[in-house]
């Protein structure tokens, strides 16, 4: 604050923004915004949904000390234990070899090649990646995460945190696959499934302070940053119109929607829509003048990028989101957010704002294709409700077709909404446990914001997180957000840094400072 002070920029401006701000404190508009503000944290404090979330259930409590979480806790971690007896056994070799403590110090750092790892996957074209990359890489940090806990006797790869909700899902994903009807159509579905389970395990369990959430943050910034700018270039290089993707006679004059190094541009949008909020969360709890610029930079290129994508659904996703980002935060902001909102609309380009007003245009070819897919869903669902058709998009196709379900001009692809295909796939209960898990993790999340126990990095990391998870959930219900594998991890990689957050408030875990010369 010294520098900008005593800087010629501040020099001239400083006395203009005291100016204002007196002008403000005591004005009309001041003390409407006040007024409007403390009714709605009264409202807001006595709501049933407050106590709602703030308050623990049954279910969540005892879940750290049942049998199930202990078994597979143990299970997962045999590798570990019998490493940790090995490491006992043969302490001075270990401590007396340079290449052993070269390895330690590279295993006992997972979460920074986690995040060197999601870097490359998210800066790499759809093209040059393949979905086997993403098991590979999760692989490997899992082993790492087995052998980074060899020096550590009390190190679990813990199951406690990922909660009921959540387990029981992955439980279902894997069942799924035996139980399918079409259980070859299932097999490679099952390796992307995976990857996401071995993310979450791995970012959860080895996520032990705030530097590495820091960590975490940041580079996710950088890749937010990378594919932004990138789908601004190809805004500037020009996209060709694809009138497969908008109805040309409701969005005359609307440039082709930008795909970043996404194959289709409501993909790109689904991954800035995750992104953005945890963005904005690391531009909050950065702790230097080069990390606020990162979070400020990347969150001002995503907002850009995802307007070029003119994806309607990632629009109301992050606009819900933005409002669960600062209910979190701090919800008297929520006056001041609508009069911002307010303004943006008022200066957004005609073409992104025709585009907004199509949503609830019934007419619309693109709303109007998706009702079709929803009706043979749900006849579909009437034949098999319980078990679905098996895991993977392929599985419900091939259901839908032999049963003659779908009568739209097009062919079927999915169910266009994430609710009706997880259903279709991995029947109710694995529908059941997927809603409940998110909303599970969103009310763990509001617990520790609302204790006020966990520190800066960890309390931003998990509005950021759960914001983006509740909008993008919202997003679903027009969308089905996995299609494409890579922003399925992305999905997840998001929810391992709420649950990381989570896990870090529930231990009382302080924020570290790093060391001299160390980086954030």
């Amino acid at each position: 604050m010294e520098v900008v002070q005593s800087s010629v920029l501040g020099r001239l401006l400083l006395p203009v923004w005291l100016w204002l701000r007196e002008r403000y404190e005591y004005s009309l508009l001041a003390k409407v915004i006040r007024g409007i503000a403390r009714g709605w944290s009264q409202a807001c404090a006595g709501s049933v949904l407050i106590q709602f979330l703030v308050r623990e259930g049954v279910l969540s409590r005892s879940w750290k000390d049942s049998g199930l979480c202990r078994l597979l806790t143990f299970v997962l971690s045999i590798p570990t234990i019998l490493l940790q007896k090995l490491y006992r056994a043969l302490r001075e070799v270990f401590e007396g070899s340079v290449a052993a403590q070269v390895v330690f110090a590279v295993v006992e750092n997972t979460p920074l090649a986690v995040a060197w790892f999601m870097l490359l996957f998210l800066a790499i074209p759809y093209e040059q990646w393949s979905n086997t990359y993403s098991f590979i890489g999760f692989v490997l940090c899992f082993l790492l995460a087995l052998v980074a806990g060899m020096r550590k006797p009390g190190f679990r790869l813990d199951m406690a945190f990922l909660g009921p909700w959540l387990v029981a899902f992955f439980g279902m994903l894997l069942a799924a696959w035996p139980l399918s009807a079409y259980p070859g159509l299932s097999t490679r579905f099952v390796f992307f499934y995976l990857t996401c389970i071995l993310c979450v395990i791995v970012v959860v369990t080895t996520v032990q302070n705030g530097r590495h959430l820091l960590r975490l943050l940041s580079f996710t910034s950088l890749s937010l940053l990378i594919m932004s700018l990138y789908g601004v270039v190809q805004r500037i290089q020009g996209v060709e119109v694809n009138p497969s993707y908008v109805d040309m006679d409701l969005n005359e004059g609307m440039p082709g929607r930008v795909f970043g190094f996404f194959e289709n541009p409501n993909a790109f949008a689904e991954v800035l829509l995750l992104l953005i909020p945890v963005a904005i969360a690391y531009l909050l709890c950065a702790k230097t003048w080069g990390g606020r610029f990162l979070g400020l930079v990347s969150t001002g290129a995503g907002c850009v990028a995802i307007a070029m994508t003119y994806s309607r659904a990632s629009w109301v996703g992050l606009a819900f989101a933005a409002v669960i980002f600062v209910l979190l935060w701090n919800r008297k902001l929520i006056p001041l957010g609508i009069l911002v909102a307010l303004m943006i609309l008022a200066v957004l380009p005609d073409t992104v704002f025709n585009r907004i007003l199509t949503i609830f245009n019934t007419t619309d070819t693109s709303t109007t294709s998706r009702f079709p897919l929803y009706r043979a869903a749900g006849e579909f669902l009437q034949q098999r409700p319980v078990l679905g058709a098996g895991l993977g998009s392929d599985a419900v196709r091939q259901a839908i077709s032999d049963l003659n379900l779908f009568h739209g001009k097009d062919h079927f692809v999915h169910c266009h909404n994430i609710y009706l295909q997880v259903w279709c796939e991995t029947g109710l209960v694995g529908l059941i446990s997927f809603v409940g898990g998110i909303l599970w993790t969103f009310k763990q999340g509001c617990r520790a914001v609302a204790k006020g126990t966990c520190g800066p990095v960890a309390r931003m990391t998990i509005i950021g997180s759960a914001a983006a998870l509740m909008g993008t959930m919202v997003c679903g219900i027009a969308d089905y957000i996995w299609n494409y594998p890579r922003v399925m991890l992305v999905f997840w990689f998001v929810c391992s840094l709420a649950l990381a957050g989570i896990r870090l408030a529930a231990q009382g875990e302080e924020e570290l400072v790093p060391a001299k010369g160390e980086s954030l």
